[in-house]
């Protein structure tokens, strides 16, 4: 039967008959017309349907890949590794997600919490903040007023005795939550400094203390808090705060980024308004925070720059070994990495390295700024862990040891290093972002000082960074920091008798 150019009839497949009409005027059609009543399996006979196919397979096996890449552990163990785990505290970690809040890449969350409270604690055992703000300090411009340990962990002074290294870092109220993981894998006696401005925030911040002392032994135990306020923030009502632990016990111990956020949305905007109008004090807080340690050597570091499992204990060893007055002006430094935040943290450097091979840890600020830790020469560092390489033997003992020496030294340079508290202070004229760290460093270089780059401890920055994540107010002030620096510069080459129209030598 025809109608134009329109072919009909009937056709049997198997005990079934099936009726057909075919369009002349679309040749292509008669090729697929079985495909239309066999087997549902297949899934077409054109080209472009196969190659689909194809395509789909590749995405699935590519994720399912990337999945089983994430969740693999480190290639090497050994008894050590897991013996530095056990060791700390016997302490639980647990994978933290906090849905609904919004982070930045400068603000970066901590995957690796611990859960680690204490039944039997009591009142006495969890003090808060009670400063007389009619006293304190002041630094040399009278725009910060400072106060000196304020609240002291039980074993602060006996850690720092028994130690010769003291961890001191500094912090404002958003990024209170990192000290959790940095007290847990960090044994010795630490030095916090923290920045509160106004009433609101001192509240805050002292509610959010108590709510970490009562979760974390580590925090009660080891840390000495200090404080810096600014002189037009002092708080109005000094607090006297009573230990009532009934709201605190009912907060979730295994969630420090979440409960800070919590009791952060409640501060009004008016303040939120005023400190994304000032700089944070960055040097001010370096400074204090180092003074207030009692141990002959420093690792002065940023809240949120995690050490390595058992980075105290090695260091500590390593420096015991180091003769009196034999280095005075030696700056061993750590290397630093980011990581990203799908992994967990890495139990010893052979990992690290194994994460870094992968694309999942690279160098500090490598794609940000190059320049912050490009001298450390992390080719070099990562050599040793080949076997039977220089070092490899150290490395699988997990002692520290100098890997090499800095000798590509730069301007910019900002490592994160061990030294002695004797090192040049942080000028604190930089206030905010830019030429703060990297300033005192240089200083350092003109003075004379070696850099040494220390093996197999490390540190971690939680997120890969890019360029897109800088806010733009770090570069306004950035510019302001820059123009004081010729001025710097100039004061530091006359201290050290230095040519300021001569460059320096190499290390």
């Amino acid at each position: 039967m025809y109608d134009n150019n329109i072919n009909s009839g009937l056709f049997g497949v198997g005990n079934k008959i099936y009726s057909y009409s075919i369009n002349h005027s679309t040749s292509r059609d008669k090729y697929c017309l079985a495909c239309q009543h066999t087997s549902m399996l297949k899934l077409g006979c054109r080209p472009r349907n196969f190659t689909l196919t194809v395509v789909i397979i590749l995405a699935i096996s590519n994720m399912l890949l990337t999945f089983l890449l994430l969740q693999s552990e480190t290639c090497t163990s050994n008894n050590k590794d897991d013996k530095l785990i056990k060791n700390i505290n016997n302490d639980k970690f647990v994978t933290e997600k906090i849905d609904g809040v919004q982070k930045d890449d400068d603000y970066n969350d901590n995957p690796s919490t611990i859960n680690l409270i204490d039944d039997d604690i009591d009142d006495e055992k969890v003090d808060n903040i009670n400063i007389n703000v009619n006293l304190g300090k002041w630094d040399n411009q009278r725009i910060i007023k400072m106060f000196d340990s304020v609240l002291i962990g039980s074993k602060f002074t006996e850690l720092s005795k028994n130690s010769k290294i003291c961890l001191a870092t500094q912090s404002s109220i958003e990024k209170l939550h990192s000290l959790v993981q940095v007290a847990h894998h960090w044994t010795s006696s630490i030095s916090v400094a923290l920045y509160v401005a106004g009433d609101e925030e001192y509240n805050a911040v002292n509610k959010y203390l108590i709510y970490l002392r009562y979760c974390y032994k580590p925090i009660r135990e080891r840390i000495n808090f200090s404080l810096a306020i600014p002189h037009n923030k002092i708080p109005i009502n000094e607090l006297n705060i009573i230990n009532n632990y009934s709201s605190i016990k009912n907060l979730n111990c295994s969630l420090p980024e979440a409960t800070l956020v919590n009791m952060l949305n409640k501060i009004s905007t008016k303040h939120t308004s005023w400190k994304s109008k000032n700089s944070y004090p960055q040097n001010h807080m370096r400074n204090l925070a180092r003074k207030n340690c009692q141990s002959d050597y420093l690792f002065l570091t940023d809240v949120d720059i995690v050490p390595s499992i058992g980075f105290a204990e090695s260091i500590d060893l390593f420096l015991h070994n180091i003769p009196d007055n034999k280095c005075d002006k030696c700056a061993f430094v750590v290397p630093t990495y980011e990581l990203d935040k799908r992994v967990k943290f890495p139990i010893n450097k052979t990992e690290l390295v194994r994460l870094a091979k992968k694309g999942l840890a690279r160098p500090f600020h490598w794609k940000v700024f190059i320049h912050n830790q490009y001298a450390t020469n992390f080719s070099r560092w990562i050599m040793d862990v080949v076997p039977g390489s220089k070092g490899y033997t150290n490395l699988i003992n997990g002692k520290t040891y100098v890997c090499h020496n800095v000798t590509n030294f730069e301007f910019l340079y900002e490592p994160f290093y061990v030294a002695k508290d004797t090192a040049p202070p942080h000028d604190e004229r930089f206030v905010g972002y830019g030429y703060t760290r990297n300033t005192q460093v240089y200083e350092m270089y003109v003075a004379g000082y070696q850099f040494q780059i220390l093996s197999p401890v490390f540190t971690v920055h939680w997120g890969l960074q890019t360029r897109k994540g800088r806010l733009p107010w770090r570069e306004k002030q950035n510019i302001l920091n820059r123009k004081k620096f010729d001025q710097f510069k100039r004061e530091i080459f006359t201290k050290y008798e230095r040519d300021v129209s001569k460059p320096l030598r190499k290390l």
